[in-house]
């Protein structure tokens, strides 16, 4: 039996700021599985996972989303979160005046806790920052952990997870492995999963921690090539991107 499919992207062109940043973007991540983007620094990486959480500044001038099988092109922000779709940003900004209690609160689904934003935060290694205002003063490895225990509150079913590498050092980057893994239901066999992931890496090493199904190379607003991500990856350190352009299982 096929899985289900979470989430399709189907001739996706995204204007910002009026330019074209993405020129007919397709791909499906069917539900359970965890796929990655690699790309060089400008080639839209950020934008296509800022377009499907649906920040108006990426405008959507043609193509279609479809998640859960509801057509959210159109959708705003509020309501794709409420739909089940949550991102961890590269660069989170810090949010003076806000606790982190209080951020993690906002994003549970249900109200009550009982308890829960505790449990979740000793999971984190985020106890002792919960009474303190969001990201501030906080180390790259610590604002990726503000993140990901805001996620595991919310509980979304589609995970955008931007760099979750990037500033993490060694120390921390298995914590946020498998924080990851528990977000994206890894301990479960796959035709048991429910969520899926889209990973944004440009250095690989989440996939020493988080096991993904399928890569694609993002470059110059569209995909060049899938394929099996550690393959792509090994293909890219040897030779560059310059490969992806020109390979053989070009899209």
């Amino acid at each position: 039996m096929d899985s289900e499919i979470l989430l399709e992207v189907k001739d996706l062109h995204v204007e910002v700021d009026g330019r074209e940043i993405l020129h007919g973007v397709d791909l499906v991540l069917p539900a359970g599985e965890t796929h990655v983007i690699f790309g060089p620094n400008g080639s839209g990486k950020t934008t296509l996972l800022m377009t499907l959480m649906g920040f108006p500044r990426y405008k959507i001038t043609q193509g279609q989303l479809i998640f859960n099988g509801k057509d959210i092109t159109n959708v705003p922000i509020d309501e794709r979160a409420r739909l089940g779709i949550g991102i961890s940003f590269q660069r989170p900004p810090v949010v003076r005046g806000v606790k982190l209690r209080e951020m993690v609160r906002s994003s549970l689904r249900t109200k009550e806790d009982s308890g829960l934003i505790d449990e979740l935060a000793k999971k984190a290694h985020m106890t002792d920052f919960l009474e303190r205002d969001v990201n501030h003063g906080f180390s790259g490895g610590e604002i990726k952990r503000s993140e990901l225990l805001q996620l595991l509150a919310q509980g979304p079913d589609m995970v955008l997870l931007d760099e979750p590498e990037s500033g993490v050092d060694l120390e921390n980057i298995a914590l946020i492995g498998s924080l990851i893994n528990d977000l994206l239901e890894k301990k479960h066999p796959i035709r048991e999963r429910k969520r899926g992931g889209l990973v944004i890496t440009h250095t690989g090493h989440i996939l020493d921690y988080v096991n993904a199904r399928t890569g694609y190379v993002l470059c110059h607003g569209r995909i060049n090539c899938t394929g099996d991500p550690r393959d792509m990856l090994e293909t890219i350190k040897q030779n560059g991107y310059q490969e992806c352009v020109e390979c053989p299982r070009k899209i």
